[in-house]
């Protein structure tokens, strides 16, 4: 079915309207953004059970932008009486209007930005879920999750705890300009299955997880994934510690899409331009990969939790070549950055929540496929490491230094796994380096979606990140 877009939303519309053309009568620009966002999240351990209806991306609320006299200011705000418009466009006016002073006051002017187009679109889109999270039967999904959890502790006498988690959001989202109306819904959900296991003292946990665009079905999955996920904590459990070196190594597609993120995320979001504080600025136009390299990012380039139709400044979702055959094509851009760059937004601006400021972030970040098959890959490396799952990672977008924490290294010699494990392995190195060592790629690509960004400390966004199989070389310890 389609997912049926906010009746709240279409109820206020009328008073959004109505707000818009009070405000556009003192300001150049004016938009409003308004949300309304329901969600779903259970999460089951043998010592605890957790039902809210709050994930992080559920919320609703409003939020107004203005332009005037090179300068922009926002005032967010909850419901809206349709009886007291124009109280609340006073309101709204008094306070935009100070702000705007005082970024007057502040000798702003570095960031003085024209003002932002306004081409006249109206869309409606409504995307396929089978179920909706507001809908959904609770305690079945809570006796569903338990039963994995209790089944996943008969599989082996080294569990401590099998842990089931879920959420699903229900986005609804309304953009208003004087030339836009644009509305959107859609469902993400989000899986996970986690085992804490202990042997002799040793402690590990390993976690398999799921994502999609679509309802609360995608949690059918989870059950399936108990097998894969308790066998290889208990390879974790057995692990050995990798001797620090430079190795051949080939990246499973969860690593890959971590790199993608990590090395092409943050370096090349364009607001990090603006403020002189990305590398990638430099490198437009010039090789910072092999051949074989082509990322994509953009809303449009995979179908998965972050897939949407536009982004919070009512840009049009995008495929942005990044990177083609080696070469740095361009980066990603939020509507206000690229109007200070002097180049054109790609539907990457989005926002936390409706109470939260815009800014360039990833959506779905992927290496492109190529024509190896994983067999060849594994054949061709006389000694090295095929390097699966991912834990965390960050990048220095101004020095392109990166680095990846992964769950573990299988070890490959002459050209064969040996069946041994490392585990953690953590992978640096200088990002042009890494990409420019890429020699094999394989034919098929996979998508992750069940993470989330911060933009620095905060800011945290939905985003997925995935592609082939990777051969290269990598510092790993």
């Amino acid at each position: 079915m389609k997912a049926p877009f906010s009746r709240y939303l279409n109820s206020i519309y009328p008073s959004l309207e109505k707000l818009l053309r009070i405000l556009e009568e003192r300001y150049d620009y004016v938009s409003i953004l308004s949300t309304d966002s329901k969600g779903l999240a259970v999460a089951i351990s043998q010592h605890a059970k957790t039902v809210s209806n709050q994930t992080m991306t559920s919320e609703r609320g409003n939020v107004v932008r203005v332009y005037k006299d090179g300068l922009y200011s926002e005032y967010s705000f909850n419901g809206i009486n349709a009886d007291k418009v124009e109280e609340l466009a006073e309101e709204i006016m008094t306070t935009l209007d100070a702000q705007l002073e005082v970024l007057k006051a502040a000798s702003s002017g570095i960031y003085e930005t024209p003002v932002l187009d306004d081409e006249p679109l109206i869309l409606y889109t409504e995307k396929e879920a089978e179920f909706l999270p507001e809908e959904m039967d609770v305690s079945g999904m809570v006796e569903s999750f338990t039963k994995i959890s209790d089944q996943g502790m008969t599989m082996s006498e080294n569990i401590i705890d099998c842990m089931v988690r879920g959420q699903s959001t229900h986005i609804n989202k309304l953009f208003l300009s004087r030339n836009r109306y644009l509305r959107q819904s859609y469902v993400y959900s989000e899986g996970m299955l986690a085992v804490v296991m202990s042997k002799e003292g040793n402690t590990r946990l390993n976690y398999s997880s799921v994502s999609g665009l679509c309802g609360p079905e995608l949690f059918r999955d989870l059950e399936g994934k108990l097998e894969e996920t308790i066998a290889k904590g208990e390879e974790l459990l057995n692990a050995e510690r990798i001797v620090p070196g430079e190795y051949d190594v080939i990246t499973s597609p969860e690593v890959t899409g971590l790199i993608a993120h990590e090395a092409f995320g943050h370096g090349v979001e364009m607001d990090m331009f603006v403020k002189g504080r990305a590398l990638g600025a430099e490198y437009i136009g010039k090789r910072v990969g092999s051949d074989l390299v082509t990322m994509h990012e953009g809303a449009l380039c995979a179908k998965n939790v972050t897939s949407y139709a536009f982004d919070d400044e009512g840009t049009l979702a995008g495929d942005v070549i990044e990177i083609d055959h080696g070469i740095l094509k361009t980066g990603i851009c939020d509507a206000l950055s690229a109007k200070r760059l002097g180049t054109v937004a790609t539907g990457n601006g989005k926002r936390e929540n409706f109470e939260h400021k815009a800014y360039t972030r990833m959506t779905n970040t992927i290496f492109d496929s190529g024509e190896d098959k994983l067999e060849d890959m594994i054949a061709s490396i006389e000694y090295g490491y095929l390097l699966d799952g991912m834990e965390s990672g960050m990048e220095d977008p101004k020095h392109w230094g990166i680095q990846c924490i992964i769950q573990c290294g299988r070890e490959i010699k002459d050209g064969k796994l040996t069946g041994k494990v490392v585990a953690p392995v953590i992978m640096t190195g200088y990002v042009p380096d890494l990409l420019g060592n890429i020699s094999m790629a394989s034919t098929d690509r996979e998508v992750f979606g069940s993470g989330a960004c911060g933009k620095g400390h905060k800011e945290w966004v939905k985003v997925s990140d995935g592609g082939p199989y990777l051969k290269t070389k990598a510092r790993l310890g």
